[in-house]
C-alpha cells in the first residue's frame, strides 16, 4: 500500500488570498491525506479541506482561538510505517536539523511551515524535514508552492515541490 500526501502550510486566507487557490483544492482531491502545517487564519479553510479528505493539521501563530480549539500545536500519526509529526514553527534555519532531531526523536518525517520558504533536508539522525512553502504568499521565493509526497513501506518517496498560481478559479 501507499498513501499520497498533500503538504501545505501558511494559507493565510483571507489575508494573503481571498480563497484557497484552485491548485490546492485540486491537489487535495487527488491525495489520501492532507497535511497542513498551520497559519490557516480562517477556520473555513480547515472545513473546506476536511470536506475533500482526511486532514492532519496544526494551528500556527496567526490562527485564532477558533482554530486552536480544533487543532493541536503538534500533530502525530503513523502512516504506512512512517512516524509523521506536524508543527508550525521550528525556529531559525541555522541549527534546525539538530534542534528537530532533539525535539522529535520518535518521528521519521516532520512537516513544518511558518517561513513560507520550501525546505527539504534529512537530519543527521535520519529525520526528513519538509516545508511546503506557502500557496498564497511567496515571500522571497520565485513562486507560491505546495508539496506532494508518497509514504510507502516505511519510507518517504516522490517528494515534489509544485509552483502554485494564487488564482482561486485557476
Amino acid at each position: 500500500m501507499a498513501t499520497r500526501l498533500l503538504l501545505v502550510a501558511d494559507t493565510h486566507v483571507p489575508k494573503r488570498a481571498r480563497a484557497l487557490p484552485a491548485a490546492v483544492r485540486r491537489a487535495a482531491s487527488e491525495v489520501d491525506v492532507i497535511v497542513h502545517a498551520g497559519d490557516w487564519v480562517e477556520a473555513g479553510v480547515f472545513d473546506e479541506l476536511s470536506a475533500l479528505g482526511p486532514v492532519l493539521g496544526v494551528w500556527g501563530n496567526n490562527d485564532g482561538d477558533d482554530l486552536r480549539s480544533r487543532l493541536p500545536e503538534v500533530a502525530r500519526a503513523e502512516i504506512e510505517g512512517v512516524r509523521v509529526a506536524v508543527v508550525h514553527e521550528t525556529g531559525a534555519a541555522a541549527g534546525r536539523e539538530a534542534r528537530m532531531d532533539a525535539a522529535f526523536p520518535d518521528a521519521d518525517l516532520l512537516v513544518f511551515g511558518h517561513s513560507h520558504i520550501p525546505w527539504d533536508t534529512v537530519t543527521p539522525g535520519g529525520l526528513r524535514l519538509l516545508n511546503p512553502g506557502s500557496p498564497t504568499d511567496r515571500r522571497r521565493q520565485p513562486s507560491c508552492t505546495l508539496m506532494t509526497a508518497t509514504l510507502a513501506d516505511g519510507g518517504v518517496h516522490d517528494v515534489r515541490l509544485h509552483a502554485v498560481s494564487r488564482d482561486p478559479g485557476d
